[in-house]
């Protein structure tokens, strides 16, 4: 593992630029970019253009380890090139960027008020490809809907088992249990959620970490005590659905938790924009986000 890339991690200010939209969500965020499904015919051409946007983002001089700490990238962004360095490569030599990779492969239907991850066959496979592209780390989601105890235990039970086969490989998993922004238990749903993840959190061995990824909280700090926790190296938190500006303001009320945004990154951002016109919509952005990350007002 890389020493330099933990302590960055660990210990400086900023946040983790989301850049991981999966086949299901692509179309959604190209369209937001302002590139219609008419623009492609087939997936590679969608993931060729997804690229190019996601390339654009990283490229731009906005972009950069000053306030970014971390970037998470879908599994074929990983496999191209920016600059004619593989991705997570240029990321970290040249915009000191930690790279981190969406590991999970989409989630089942929904039982017991939840939807857990679909199996990962070839998980091993893909961390040790990942470990040869200089990744620190992976991220998978599950989602819960509803304050089922049952459901969610079961949510936690296999974010932390998957975790632990990341944990074997070397690398630091970003355990992500969304609750549903929308969901009528939400509050009652985050209680049983914290409690799970304190209690899987003590059984962590000694020596390693995991970061989480969660939804932004009802109540203010509801997450400290997993923030505190020895065996947590960062929380960070998903817009879920929220404006950038919604997302950034329930953020600055919870101290130590920093941003992992994705559309709310991406929103204002378009392909018709020239590039000093797309650079500054950028900077701004970022500017808002690390502000609520660092807790600046």
């Amino acid at each position: 593992m890389n020493q330099e890339q933990f302590r960055k991690v660990q210990h400086d200010d900023g946040f983790i630029a989301a850049l991981d939209q999966s086949g299901g969500s692509t179309p959604r965020a190209l369209a937001a970019y302002g590139i219609g499904e008419d623009a492609y015919t087939d997936d590679d051409q969608m993931f060729h253009l997804m690229h190019a946007m996601r390339a654009r983002i990283m490229t731009s001089s906005a972009f950069d380890g000053a306030r970014i700490l971390g970037a998470i990238l879908f599994e074929d962004t990983m496999d191209r090139k920016v600059e004619g360095q593989w991705t997570p490569e240029y990321l970290w030599d040249v915009k000191g960027v930690v790279p981190f990779l969406k590991v999970d492969k989409g989630l089942e239907a929904e039982a017991s008020g939840v939807q857990l991850m679909k199996p990962i066959p070839d998980l091993d496979d893909l961390l040790g490809r990942a470990v040869e592209r200089n990744v620190f780390g992976t991220k998978m989601r599950s989602v819960i809907k509803m304050a089922d105890a049952s459901g969610i235990d079961a949510i936690v039970a296999q974010q932390f088992e998957i975790g632990d086969q990341i944990l074997v490989a070397g690398l630091i998993p970003i355990l992500e249990p969304e609750v549903d922004i929308h969901s009528p238990e939400k509050a009652e749903a985050e209680e049983l959620l914290k409690a799970g993840i304190l209690q899987r959190l003590d059984r962590v061995a000694d020596g390693h970490q995991v970061m989480l990824k969660l939804t932004i909280p009802s109540s203010g700090n509801h997450y400290r005590e997993v923030i505190d926790h020895p065996s947590v190296l960062r929380v960070v938190a998903l817009s879920g659905g929220y404006s950038r500006d919604d997302a950034n303001e329930r953020l600055a009320r919870n101290d130590g938790m920093i941003a992992s945004f994705s559309r709310a990154l991406t929103e204002g951002l378009s392909a018709q924009q020239s590039d000093e016109e797309f650079d500054a919509a950028l900077d701004t952005a970022i500017a808002s986000i690390f502000a609520a990350s660092v807790g600046v007002s």
